[in-house]
């Protein structure tokens, strides 16, 4: 017999709007193949640290732009589950510190995950929120599960009537 090939999925969120759409993406997967949701939302400390380290942040700054990005993070995560809820798909939420890259394949490799979702981006438009697109390029290197970029077009659509 053949295993399923979606049991458990992860998408990494990030706030962006293409973020979401592959996180509804997921929701419509979930429902579809019956598999488990992650929702992973890393807060960049990595990068932070190099910002105080250049001087471009002093300490303190930093210290409040990470605790906004907690609180942001754990939002995006609320709002997450309200959309997962709202179909009747129940989402497991992560929330981890650290270089983006590192802690999603982490987790994806901690919770057997079979595919990690990504947000795509439509050439030539740059989401400002989207900060994974620097790590995409990482999480597909380094991944030993199949990674998906999510660019439907009628994901809304799509979400809605499902």
């Amino acid at each position: 017999m053949v295993k399923p090939l979606f049991r458990n999925i992860m998408v990494v969120i990030n706030g962006s709007d293409s973020s979401i759409n592959a996180l509804k993406y997921a929701v419509l997967m979930a429902k579809l193949y019956r598999c488990k949701v992650y929702a992973i939302y890393v807060v960049d400390t990595a990068t932070i640290k190099q910002l105080t380290l250049s001087k471009f942040f002093i300490e303190e700054e930093a210290r409040e732009y990470e605790q906004s990005l907690d609180e942001n993070g754990r939002r995006y995560l609320q709002y997450v589950e309200e959309i997962a809820k709202a179909k009747g798909v129940k989402v497991e939420l992560l929330f981890r510190r650290g270089v983006i890259w590192s802690e999603v394949v982490s987790a994806a490799e901690e919770f057997s995950v079979d595919t990690i979702l990504l947000g795509g981006y439509e050439r030539g438009v740059i989401d400002q929120k989207d900060l994974l697109s620097s790590s995409s390029k990482s999480i597909l290197l380094n991944a030993r599960c199949s990674v998906l970029m999510v660019k439907e077009k009628m994901i809304e659509q799509l979400y809605k009537i499902s």
